[in-house]
């Protein structure tokens, strides 16, 4: 079932190949590693899109691209997977990676937390660079605990994963044991 849902959800090799602005980045974007989809592939681009989908800014997708290719494991289902951060989500994450932060620094949370900037959906650059400048007064505590944060939710999706895949073939293995032999 896990790979008939994702063959069902990614583009095929053959389709992505069609798209020319990708040939830039030559044969190395079409490894077979890349698109081949198996337990390790799938829980490594599960770990590597969760790590990638917390890096500030529009650079998650190229990031988590790059670690795919470099560590061969899929590469679509990391780029789905970095999805799972967006203008509503982002905020709340980084407030919580905030948080783990301040709790491992021993830093005091209280008194220094200002709130997030309003998103203006007419001036969005504007608004997407007050939100830049926000982060960057959290200093230390945002960074390190957004990597904390990245690094727990990256090994916690692994996990699943595997074990989801692994509880999904013992029961198809049982089920064909239990199934009846069909005679020609």
């Amino acid at each position: 079932m896990p790979r008939k849902f994702f063959r069902r959800v990614i583009p095929s090799v053959d389709k992505v190949r069609e798209v020319r602005a990708l040939s830039v980045f030559g044969e190395r974007l079409f490894h077979p590693a890349l698109w081949h989809l198996n337990r390790r592939s799938a829980a490594g681009g599960v770990a590597v899109g969760l790590f990638c989908g917390l890096i500030p800014g529009p650079l998650q997708m190229l990031g988590a691209g790059i670690v795919c290719v470099a560590l061969r494991v899929n590469l679509p289902v990391s780029l789905v997977t970095t999805l799972y951060t967006n203008p509503l989500t982002i905020v709340p994450l980084y407030l919580l990676g905030y948080e783990i932060g301040s709790f491992v620094l021993g830093a005091s949370t209280g008194s220094t937390v200002t709130s997030p900037p309003d998103f203006d959906w007419s001036r969005p650059f504007a608004s997407a660079e007050e939100f830049g400048h926000w982060m960057v007064g959290l200093g230390p505590p945002l960074a390190l605990g957004v990597f904390l944060l990245a690094c727990v939710l990256s090994l916690l999706g692994y996990l699943i994963v595997r074990g989801l895949w692994s509880v999904h073939l013992r029961r198809a293995w049982r089920a064909r044991r239990h199934r009846p032999l069909r005679v020609r």
